[in-house]
Order: C-alpha cells, then structure tokens, then sequence
C-alpha cells in the first residue's frame, strides 16, 4: 500500500477511467486538470478518435478544456484494455441498464471487470461508479479480482463510489460536489480517499460499499417518490379546477418543513426512472415489496399518458380530434438546457400522439434529430411550428426559447413545465 499511496501523493499515480459517456469523461477531465495522467478507455471508436482530437461530445466539457488536457498529454484514449497492466488505479464508469423485465444489467460491468482482470497489473485500485444494487461490489466484483489478484486490502484495493454527475448544472460539478467512498477494507478507504482528494473538494466515507451503494439508490428514490407525489398532486388539481403551479408556490413561502418538487410530463435520465429499480429488485430477492417505489414508478409512468390526454381534450375544445392534427412538441431532451434524450418523456409523448393518429413536428435547439430505432424526425424552425400546427406542447422549457413569442404565434398550448408563468392568455393550458 506504501507504494501506491506515495504514488497518489506524488501525483506520479497512472489513472485509466473505463466507460466515455456522461460520467466518464467529465471524471477523466477533472483528475487530468488536477496534474494526474489519465487513461480513457472505451470500446467506441468514435468516442477514442474525439477524445484524442480534443473534440467533446458533452455539453458539460468545452472542446476547448478536452483539447487542453490531451496537448498537455495528461489525457489519452484507447479502446484496447491491454494498457490497464500499466496503470495503478482503474474506475469503472460503464452503463447499467435495465433489461426488458427492469432487473438490472451489470452486462457491462462484469465485461470490465474481466478485461481488468485479464490485462491486471500489481497492487492496483479498482472502483466502480456504476450505479447498481446494493451488494453488487461486494458479491460479484470482489470475488472474481480476489481469484485473480489475492487478497483485498494487501494486493489490490476495492472501493464503490457512485457518480453524483448533475448534466447542465452550472453550479456543482464533478470537483464540488462531495464524494461518497465506501471501501471493502479500511485501507481500501484510505487509497480511494487520497486518489479522489486530488481533484474532489470533499470526501465522504462511509462504512462500506453496499452503504455507497445505498445511498445513491436513497438520493435518487428520494427525488422519483417526491416527483411522483407532486405529479398526482397535479393531477388532483386538475380535477379540482386548481392551479397546481400557484399552490406549489404558495406552500415554498413556508420557511420550514417542505421542499418544493415540481410536476411534469414525466421522468427522464438514466438516473431517477430506473436508479429506485435497482433497489426495488433487490428488495425482492429478500421477499420485500417497495410499495413506495412501485407506486412512484406508476404514477410518474403514466404521466405521458395524461399529457396526451389533456393534449386530447384540449383540441376536442377547439372542435378538433388528435387524429390528422399537427402537434408541434417543444422540448425533446430529458432536462432543460441539455441535449440528452435518455429516458425522455419526450419520446413517450410522440409514440403515444403518432399512435393516436397525429402527425407530429418538434423543436429543441439542443437536439437536431431524433434518432432511435422505432422512430426518425428531424426539428424543424421554432416559427413554422407556431404557424403550422394545431397545438403546441412545452415538454422541456429550454432557457434559450422565447415563451412569450410561443404564446403570442401558437394557436393552443399545453405547458407542462410552467414556462409560460407570468404570460395571461386563454389559449394556454397548463399541466
């Protein structure tokens, strides 16, 4: 353990990230800006041949900042695992998919852990980031590295530390936000903690993996719960003839005992749909039913369905049917101000209006096309959509969109994310 810690504290530590995406990339940026050699390995081409090149494929890295990092050669990609036998500390970053049944899918992960061991060096650092059920480090990664390197803590050090990546969130990124670490040995904890305070403000440790593990599942079921109550609260209010959006800011003036959620057309990311099914199907292998998670999941799953039936009602008003309408959708990314489709409500929506018979046209100034493997559109200009369309919907209210142009040239509009606050006007009906 000498050895490698006075390597972390020299900073002549050699760091490989595994897994390019959203996560991946922006960690190998903040440990290269922090004076550490960083490997990137992906099995993308694309993403190695950007990487190398300086060109970013996510928003939250400027071209300009990967470009630094790679000219100051602190920052390399490869899509070969053989490099890993020349590196101290390996991260896992890859994919954890839910399968068709939601169980999860470590797929990925266990394919990386695999190359680790195939290609492994002497007394190296492993931690997985991946978000997944609690136990997955201490289950299924320990005992394959244990086979192949000896014993944990001595010959090599595990440790789980979940990503807490917010895409688009100008305030905290990958260096101010605290880093939750959870080893399997106490000397695990203490490589991971010196490796990550290079270039994380604060630290957090806790008493193991699994309890890493847990507590990105709690931070994400807490928001899906709380999503999921203030979606039916929504949907109540419109049964009640009241505005959800005045009550939700009524009730934020209380200085104590309530945190204000917001409603919407329903989940997206990779994180808060599918994170709380993650413990949910763990909680079943140990005959233990997640009432709170199986209903949030209900709820904030049918909220496409309701848009499109307020969509429905809204041009039955004007003597209209869904079908042979031309609805123009305002926002295709999960988030504002990003352009990540995963998990987009979005894309809910326009399955659910096409199948009603609409002919459907969006907008997004993050996302030229829609691209997936049941469905093809290309945006078109935000003023032939106001002109042309029957009515309007405001899936994801971008910073950059004008929604008083929206009302004053749109012939409906449904907002479901309150974009159009402050703009009275009969032709708008909210969510």
């Amino acid at each position: 353990m000498d050895g490698l810690l006075k390597k972390i504290e020299s900073k002549n530590v050699k760091v490989g990230v595994i897994g390019m995406g959203y996560v991946g990339l922006p960690l190998a940026i903040e440990i290269a800006k922090s004076d550490i050699e960083v490997t990137a390995i992906d099995i993308d081409e694309v993403k190695v041949n950007a990487i190398n090149s300086g060109t970013s494929y996510v928003p939250d890295i400027s071209s300009s900042l990967l470009n630094e990092q790679v000219q100051k050669k602190r920052l390399k990609a490869f899509s070969s695992f053989e490099i890993i036998k020349k590196l101290d500390a390996i991260v896992i970053c890859v994919p954890t998919p839910l399968n068709k049944t939601k169980d999860p899918d470590l797929t990925m992960v266990v394919s990386a852990v695999e190359e680790i061991i195939k290609n492994r060096g002497e007394q190296q650092l492993v931690v997985l980031e991946s978000t997944t059920y609690p136990g997955t480090t201490e289950e299924m990664i320990l005992p394959r590295l244990a086979q192949s390197y000896g014993k944990v803590g001595r010959d090599f050090y595990l440790a789980f530390s979940p990503e807490r990546i917010d895409p688009g969130n100008k305030v905290y990124n990958m260096f101010n936000t605290p880093k939750v670490i959870g080893g399997i040995t106490s000397h695990c904890v203490e490589v991971t903690t010196k490796l990550y305070s290079n270039f994380v403000k604060v630290i957090v440790p806790v008493s193991s993996p699994r309890a890493a593990e847990m507590v990105k599942l709690l931070e994400n079921t807490f928001r899906s719960v709380n999503i999921g109550l203030v979606n039916e609260i929504a949907m109540m209010c419109g049964r009640l003839g009241v505005d959800v959006w005045e009550v939700i800011e009524a009730a934020s003036s209380k200085p104590f005992g309530f945190m204000p959620f917001k409603p919407g057309p329903g989940l997206g990311g990779h994180c808060i749909p599918i994170d709380p099914l993650y413990l949910s199907w763990k909680l079943k292998t140990l005959n233990y039913r997640a009432r709170f998670i199986e209903l949030a999941s209900e709820i904030n799953g049918d909220m496409p369905g309701y848009v499109v039936n307020k969509i429905s009602d809204a041009l039955n008003g004007c003597n209209k049917s869904v079908r042979d309408s031309k609805v123009f959708i305002i926002g295709v990314s999960y988030k504002k101000d990003i352009d990540d489709l995963r998990e987009s409500p979005a894309i809910d929506v326009i399955h659910l209006l096409k199948k009603r018979g609409a002919e459907v046209v969006y907008y997004d100034p993050y996302v030229d096309m829609i691209q997936l493997d049941d469905l093809s559109l290309k945006r078109i200009p935000l003023e032939q959509g106001l002109t042309e369309a029957d009515c309007t919907i405001i899936i994801t209210d971008h910073s950059l969109i004008d929604y008083q142009k929206v009302v004053d040239n749109a012939k409906l509009v449904i907002d479901t994310r309150n974009a159009t606050k402050g703009i009275n006007n009969s032709k708008v009906i909210k969510l």
